[in-house]
């Protein structure tokens, strides 16, 4: 554990308590259906256009959140985002009017899901590269710790008031809003010169991107498969005759196992490849699901939670720390925002696609389709990390050159070494302080000026890259410098 948490910068552990305070608040997402349903009324029917258009809000939202994080900056964005959730989910305690609620939900979806953009390019911005997996891992631990301890509070806070849930939400989330206020400066990267401009990464860079959005239709399949969670189980355990209390013990191991295995885990995988760690965790995932078509008991329910909850623990940092990899740093919250928006896809076709093949075919249907899908991510995967160049470090600082070459007149057949004298190597002026060596007469080969030239067009690749948008982790680091 100390390991783990060693070597992060404060303003990351700042971001990560405000997303831990965020998650405890989360109440509204637990018992909203409860709240339409039971407490005011509503039908089922009505509950879920609710949950359809709060899901559909969070769609809208990721790719307006992911161009205000670029060109507003991160910090404007996260306090806008949680300041408007926290004012909109007040609201929705108080509204009565079947339209309103179900217009206020949809602002609720918006505003709620409009932070995640900017705090994943937030991370990215202030942790080191070779950190990056290990603090996505915490903040995604730290995710599942709230959301952990809120939906047992949420059972028994609604047992009590329903309204006391979404204003204790409300006023959260507007502590969070407040560390980021106090605690957390901007991360956004400086212009430097040479580099472009933060405006020419738009959405159709992003669209165009042929690689990263590869990345986002092999996450809406994963996420297609971990959604089948909270929608298919329920209503397949229910169908086999399960009670309610079955699958809240079956589905409780995910939070537990996460909790529990995230930091140990992140310290197995933290170095491995990415592209062997995404494989296989959508393996995991396809056929975790696929085991239950053959779960008879609870205990068997639960084993297979356990499979593809090992696989929601690796993808999640490793997918985020590839997301970020393929990312321009001034193009960090447009290609966050569309790969967050490939979630809440899935969480609005989860829901149709577990409900149309459970009645037409049966649930065994669903988790083959589930094994299917979990085995074509695996090869998307496989295929598109093997054509994924490897990271070339760029040059920071200029490497040193002679003031003055001599010339050198090399036979053509025989290059022969030439000797330089002191004089001609004087070097250039150098700061005060500056211990320098006595200059002495050195032997140098010929091809000193080859590797010369080859030193500019390494320097020069390493501009190209970041001209076109593909410089990677490198580019992220001189940025942020």
């Amino acid at each position: 554990m100390r390991e783990t948490v060693s070597g992060l910068p404060p303003a990351f552990w700042w971001l990560w308590t405000s997303t831990l305070v965020n998650r405890l608040g989360g109440f509204v997402a637990t018992f909203m259906a409860l709240y339409l349903t039971l407490d005011r009324g509503y039908s089922a029917t009505y509950a879920g256009l609710v949950a359809a258009l709060h899901g559909l809000g969070g769609v809208l939202s990721s790719l307006g959140a992911g161009v205000m994080t670029d060109r507003l900056g991160r910090r404007p964005t996260l306090l806008i985002a949680q300041s408007s959730t926290a004012v909109s989910v007040a609201l929705l305690g108080f509204v009565r009017d079947p339209v309103a609620i179900a217009g206020v939900a949809f602002l609720v979806g918006m505003a709620s899901n409009a932070s995640r953009p900017a705090v994943q390019a937030m991370m990215a911005d202030i942790v080191r590269p070779e950190d990056r997996i290990r603090a996505f891992s915490l903040n995604y631990w730290a995710i599942n710790l709230g959301f952990a301890v809120s939906t047992m509070a949420a059972g028994f806070i609604a047992e009590h008031s329903y309204a006391a849930g979404f204003l204790l939400e409300a006023v959260m989330t507007m502590i969070c809003a407040i560390v980021v206020f106090v605690k957390l400066p901007e991360s956004k990267p400086v212009q430097v010169a040479g580099e472009e401009h933060e405006d020419s990464v738009g959405l159709g860079t992003v669209l165009r991107d042929g690689r990263f959005m590869a990345v986002v239709g092999l996450s809406f399949l994963v996420a297609l498969i971990f959604q089948q969670g909270a929608v298919g189980l329920p209503v397949a355990m229910g169908a086999a005759g399960f009670t309610p209390a079955d699958y809240g013990m079956a589905i409780a191991v995910n939070g537990v196992l996460i909790v529990v295995l995230q930091i140990p885990v992140t310290r197995f995988i933290e170095h491995r490849d990415p592209g062997r760690l995404l494989v296989v965790s959508a393996l995991l995932a396809g056929y975790g699901f696929g085991l239950t078509a053959f779960a008879g008991s609870v205990g068997v329910f639960a084993l297979t939670v356990c499979v593809w909850t090992l696989a929601e623990i690796v993808n999640a940092p490793t997918q985020t720390g590839l997301v970020v990899q393929l990312s321009p740093a001034h193009g960090r919250g447009r290609y966050q925002g569309m790969y967050t928006m490939s979630w809440a896809v899935a969480a609005l076709v989860a829901p149709l696609m577990s409900g149309l093949v459970i009645d037409w075919y049966g649930a065994e249907w669903l988790w083959g389709t589930c094994a299917v899908v979990g085995t074509v991510a695996g090869l998307g995967y496989a295929l598109l990390m093997r054509r994924l160049p490897t990271e070339t470090p760029v040059l920071t600082t200029p490497a040193p050159a002679l003031a003055h070459p001599a010339p050198v007149d090399p036979a053509p057949d025989d290059p022969a070494p030439a000797t330089l004298a002191p004089a001609d190597l004087a070097p250039a002026p150098v700061p005060a302080g500056v211990a320098v060596p006595v200059p002495v007469a050195v032997t140098v080969p010929v091809p000193v000026v080859e590797a010369s030239a080859a030193v500019d067009g390494a320097d020069t690749g390493a501009g190209k890259g970041r001209a076109s948008g593909r410089g990677g982790e490198g580019r992220s680091e001189v940025s942020a410098s």
